[in-house]
């Protein structure tokens, strides 16, 4: 079960610390990525097909790789109403909230002459990568997709392992249809990493990855990194929760055991209070709560070694911890939850409120669930509609301009021994020098 901090534990400090201290980097896992991805990029569709029967247990030729325009075209039919239903709202809060977010290209002039400005200009083509596995995360589709679709993303390519039938999950198929996927590719893990950042003959490759993994594709996509742009560290799911008196324990449970269902066995799930009966009461509600559940067996790996439940001893130390922590997944829930959540500066998403559950950012409240993990979220941010664009600076000077700032191109130019650079500036302002007449009579 759960693992408890108290306040009084000699060895508080000391707990918490091995609990933050957690790394998304393995050797073992480094090194068998590298060589998945040497394959990859020199054997191209020979090794997409090898490791397909490997990893996904399919003979997969590589004229099957793509889905067909017939199969995703057919898959609404085998997707009920009411999930139909669920995808399209998830599309439409997604897209409002991306549209809602693009940056506006912009121009101003600093100085007399002067016009300096960014333009936004979409990406070409990107990849957007589903996890499979024991859940059809159909939500990352819409995730990812819709997002780029909203940046003007031309070609959208969507990767995903097949099942062992060699089919992609219907109302997988159906979410990529409306979010605005152009190509679906039945590859999986690290060689679909490798498929779309070094392309094969099959597989043209892409310009950016994007989408969460397990810790072999959280991997492969480091090691990719510099063939092809990435939108961030997204490993096992991870939820803290900041809770007072006030909180419910039957929420608080039901929204830990929501992150520990995920299946990989790493995910993690951390309760920080400053009430000690809510401790107690949580514990015998994610007993009770978690064998009524379909992955229960998931559920209980996790909380074997991934639950905790810690007490604080007031909210700054909670907010404190929870800084520290860098949650992917923030819950808060006290009194005046808005003026603690004002108290966190590392999280991937702050979840405000008691009617404010974390799967509903997972699965239809409007920003981006591809998040960072691993204590990540100190220096990423989540994807988001901006990062499936260029940003293109754009400068205008006048030759008066030129002219007033000349003498500081040359002074630095000079300092760094590039004269050349400063030749640039200065031929096109410098008077030029008439010959004299005795060199004009010769």
């Amino acid at each position: 079960m759960a693992q408890v901090i108290r306040r009084d534990d000699a060895a508080f400090e000391q707990r918490v610390q091995a609990l933050f201290t957690r790394s998304a980097f393995d050797p073992e896992t480094e090194t068998a990525v590298a060589a998945m991805l040497t394959a990859v990029r020199t054997r191209g569709d020979a090794a997409l097909t090898e490791f397909a029967q490997t990893y996904d247990h399919v003979t997969l030729p590589p004229s099957e790789f793509r889905v067909a325009t017939t199969e995703v075209a057919a898959a609404a039919g085998q997707v009920d109403r009411r999930t139909q239903q669920a995808i399209r709202a998830a599309v439409r809060n997604l897209t409002a909230f991306a549209r809602r977010s693009l940056p506006p290209d912009w121009r101003f002039s600093p100085r007399p002459g002067v016009s300096v400005g960014e333009r936004f200009t979409p990406l070409s083509r990107v990849g957007c990568y589903v996890p499979g596995g024991t859940a059809p995360l159909i939500s990352t589709v819409v995730h990812t997709a819709a997002l780029a679709r909203a940046a003007g993303v031309p070609q959208i390519v969507l990767a995903t392992p097949p099942g062992p039938d060699k089919q992609i999950n219907p109302a997988l198929l159906f979410a990529a249809s409306a979010a605005g996927v152009t190509e679906i590719y039945r590859l999986g893990g690290v060689y679909a990493i490798g498929a779309l950042a070094y392309g094969t003959a099959s597989v043209p490759r892409v310009e950016k990855i994007v989408g969460p993994g397990n810790a072999y594709v959280t991997a492969a996509k480091r090691q990719v990194y510099g063939q092809v742009a990435l939108d961030l560290v997204a490993g096992p799911s991870e939820i803290m929760i900041i809770a007072d008196a006030s909180a419910e324990a039957r929420f608080v449970a039901a929204d830990l055991l929501s992150q520990a269902e995920h299946g990989s066995g790493r995910e993690q799930a951390v309760l920080v209070t400053t009430a000690p009966a809510l401790i107690d009461a949580v514990l015998a509600e994610l007993a009770a709560q978690s064998t009524t559940l379909s992955r229960s067996a998931c559920v209980r790996q996790v909380l074997a070694k991934g639950v905790y439940l810690i007490e604080a001893r007031d909210l700054n130390e909670a907010t404190d911890l929870a800084n520290r922590y860098a949650p992917e997944h923030l819950e808060i829930m006290t009194r005046r939850a808005d003026a603690v959540g004002r108290r966190i500066t590392a999280a991937g998403a702050i979840f405000l409120g008691p009617w404010t559950p974390e799967p509903v950012g997972d699965f239809v409240a409007g920003p981006s669930h591809v998040l960072p993990t691993g204590g990540a979220a100190r220096c990423f941010s989540g994807l988001t509609v901006g990062q499936f664009l260029r940003r293109l600076s754009v400068v205008r000077y006048s030759r008066s301009a030129l002219e007033r700032e000349t003498p500081h191109i040359e002074a630095f130019a000079s300092a760094e021994g590039l004269d050349a650079h400063g030749r640039s500036a200065r031929i096109r302002v410098a008077r030029p020098t008439r010959p004299s007449r005795a060199r004009q009579r010769t």
